[in-house]
């Protein structure tokens, strides 16, 4: 089987009788190599071009994305392709991100930071992590890997998914549950019942002083309708993800106090590596063993 990657070939331990070549399509780009591949990992990046490539590989079989997110994806997909998307890969650097985010609102962590080249000593008491009430939208794989680490700060912490089952709420419940968080996170896939979920109605339920928590994807959230509530002081936000990216300079959104944004960084720290690389292996050895892929999602 012909593979075409992102890794250089001796990164990865390959069954025998596959063939690895390296290509990442917004730098080097094996055209010859490309139209023969069988198997196909999209380089990392926010680009595109590394997907937009899968309609001219006539040979091609499947897809390991490294993204947990698939969406960008699919409308390159050649038909009868096989689609698997990068779970595992982002759980332990998402959910660290998210905490982070999570603790600089809350100790106020940006204000002390531009207080810092002023010399002011910034001294005044701020809300723990600990003890908050945390809502999080999403019941997947990062959004466990969140639970265990708020549990260790001794957060109050309830999962919302599609359905109720043991340990999480469904989507049914968050009207009865986002007046009673202190604190929500989104960690929810972006489709077609999702997109513009956080709307009016969803932030004017959540408390007054709450904080809302994106690291999802960013049409999940009304852009203008956080920023109508966040313009008033009512709620906070940290957002690593936001609708339309990258947010424009001259957005209002950069300096709305108590909104913090980071640049889509969720996902991009060195424990995806390992990770991605430990993925790819198996996918390779599932193939070779007949057996189907992981996380197989078209």
């Amino acid at each position: 089987m012909r593979v075409l990657t992102p890794f250089p070939p001796d990164e990865l331990d390959a069954p025998a009788g596959f063939e690895l070549t390296h290509g990442d399509a917004t730098a080097e780009w094996p055209v010859v190599a490309a139209e023969q591949a069988q198997f196909y990992v999209p380089a990392y990046r926010f680009d595109l071009r590394v997907v937009e490539v899968m309609r001219d590989m006539p040979a091609l079989e499947s897809v390991q994305l490294l993204t947990a997110g698939f969406e960008h994806a699919l409308p390159y997909l050649p038909e009868g392709v096989r689609l698997a998307n990068g779970a595992g890969i982002h759980d332990a650097a998402t959910a660290e991100l998210a905490v982070g985010l999570m603790i600089g609102a809350q100790r106020r962590l940006a204000d002390l930071a531009r207080s810092q080249p002023q010399g002011v000593w910034d001294n005044q008491m701020t809300s723990s992590l600990a003890d908050r009430r945390v809502l999080v939208v999403g019941a997947g794989n990062i959004a466990r890997a969140l639970r265990r680490r708020l549990e260790s700060h001794e957060c109050e912490v309830t999962l919302v998914g599609r359905s109720a089952r043991d340990g999480v709420q469904a989507f049914s419940a968050l009207p009865d549950l986002l007046p009673n968080a202190d604190i929500v996170v989104l960690l929810v896939p972006l489709t077609e019942t999702t997109r513009g979920l956080v709307d009016a109605s969803f932030l004017a339920a959540m408390p007054a002083g709450a904080l809302l928590v994106n690291v999802a994807r960013g049409p999940v959230v009304v852009t203008d309708a956080l920023l109508a509530e966040t313009r008033t002081g009512r709620l906070r936000a940290a957002l690593d993800v936001i609708d339309p990216e990258p947010l424009p300079a001259d957005h209002p959104l950069w300096v709305t106090p108590g909104v913090t944004i980071t640049p889509h960084v969720g996902g991009a720290a060195s424990s995806m590596w390992p990770r991605a690389r430990r993925l790819v292996n198996e996918q390779l050895r599932r193939l070779a063993a007949g057996e189907p892929l992981l996380h197989q999602v078209a």
